[in-house]
């Protein structure tokens, strides 16, 4: 996850106007009045949103490994138009294979 610390600060308060140098906290700057958040709460915000990163790794494998969704559109098509469901079964083929590979946690 890059930029970090702004996600951070974004995530505490959405309206907040802050700047950072190399996703240094220690370098933190506010603007335009935005109240200042300690680095104790920033660094908290990091790490819970870090861990909720992690937790979705199973998605982000799935996302990249589903099968493309002109594949489902074709197979679908064939299958509600001309009552063809070869493309449809192999397409659920490989659907359900990325779900079994890449289970939720």
């Amino acid at each position: 996850m890059n930029d970090t610390v702004i996600q951070a600060i974004l995530s505490i308060n959405p309206n907040a106007e802050a700047s950072v140098s190399g996703n240094d906290i220690n370098t933190v700057q506010w603007h335009n009045g935005t109240a200042v958040i300690s680095k104790v709460d920033i660094e908290a915000k990091m790490v819970e949103l870090q861990a909720d990163y992690d937790a979705k790794e199973y998605q982000r494998e799935r996302a990249e490994e589903y099968p493309p969704l002109i594949e489902f559109a074709e197979a679908y098509t064939e299958k509600e138009i001309n009552g063809n469901d070869t493309k449809w079964l192999q397409y659920k083929t490989k659907y359900n294979k990325v779900r079994t590979d890449n289970p939720k946690s």
